[in-house]
C-alpha cells in the first residue's frame, strides 16, 4: 500500500511532515513531493497549490507517477452549514464543482455530459474516520463539500451554492481530486477543518484561523494513517 496525502497550501502539509519526521524530496511537474516511510508504509505528501487545475495535476501525479493507491486530503474549508463552527471537522460524503455551469444547455449546475453532479467518497475510509473520531473524542460531521475556483465571501453566492448543491462546506480543490480518483479507481477521502464561514468576514477569519484549523485536520489524517497501516 502506498498512500498519497494532499493539501492545497504548505500550511496544510507542514504538520504532517513534522509527524512523519524524515523524508526525501522529489521535484516533478513543477511541484515538490515528499516521500517517506512511515510505520512500514510508503507515503507521498504534497501541497498542490490552490485551485482545481493544480489539485488535478497533483492528484494525477501522485497516482500515476508515484503509484499511490489511496489518497487522503487534509485541509481547511469555509463552512456554510450553520452548525459548522471554526475548527470543526467535516468529512465529505460527496463532492461537487459549484462553478461548473452549462445550464444554458439545460443541464443542472455542476454537471457535464459523461460526468455527474456529485462524486461519492470511499465508505471504508469514512468508517475509519468515524473510529478515529470516537477514539479522539471528537465530533466529525459528514456532509457535502462544494468546490470552485473562487474564495467565496459573498452571501448571495453562498446561498446559491446551498440551493444548487445543498452543500455544507466550500473549498477549492476537493471536487477535482474526487473526479481524478473516481476515474482512476483510487479510494479517496477528503477531510476539512473549518477556517471561516464564507461570509463578508471570510478573508479575515481565514487568515486568523487557517493555520490552527490545518493542524487539527492534519493530526486527524495521521491518526487515520495509523489505522490504515495497523
Amino acid at each position: 500500500m502506498k498512500i498519497a496525502i494532499m493539501g492545497a497550501m504548505p500550511e496544510e502539509i507542514t504538520p504532517i511532515l513534522k509527524i512523519v519526521g524524515e523524508y526525501k524530496t522529489t521535484e516533478y511537474a513543477n511541484n515538490t513531493y515528499y516521500e517517506a516511510s512511515y510505520k512500514g508504509t510508503e507515503l507521498v505528501i504534497a501541497h498542490s497549490k490552490i485551485g482545481k487545475v493544480f489539485s488535478t495535476l497533483t492528484a494525477t501525479s501522485m497516482i500515476q507517477h508515484f503509484g499511490c493507491d489511496k489518497l487522503l486530503f487534509s485541509g481547511v474549508a469555509g463552512g456554510i452549514n450553520p452548525s459548522l463552527k471554526i475548527g470543526d471537522l467535516i468529512v465529505a460524503t460527496k463532492l461537487s464543482q459549484h462553478d461548473l455551469d452549462i445550464t444554458a444547455f439545460g443541464h443542472p449546475m455542476g454537471f457535464v455530459p459523461g460526468g455527474s453532479v456529485f462524486v461519492e467518497t470511499d465508505k471504508e475510509l469514512i468508517n475509519i474516520a468515524k473510529d478515529v473520531a470516537k477514539e479522539l473524542g471528537k465530533t466529525v460531521q459528514e456532509g457535502i463539500i462544494a468546490t470552485g475556483d473562487q474564495f467565496v465571501h459573498d452571501s448571495k453566492v453562498k446561498d446559491a451554492i446551498v440551493k444548487n448543491f445543498n452543500a455544507d462546506a466550500l473549498e477549492m480543490e476537493g471536487g477535482s481530486v474526487a473526479v481524478v480518483c473516481d476515474a482512476l479507481n483510487v479510494p479517496f477521502f477528503i477531510l476539512r477543518a473549518i477556517s471561516d464561514t464564507a461570509d463578508t468576514d471570510a478573508s479575515f477569519s481565514f487568515d486568523e484561523f487557517m493555520e490552527s484549523s490545518a493542524i487539527i485536520s492534519a493530526e486527524f489524517i495521521m491518526k487515520m494513517v495509523d489505522k490504515l497501516v495497523e
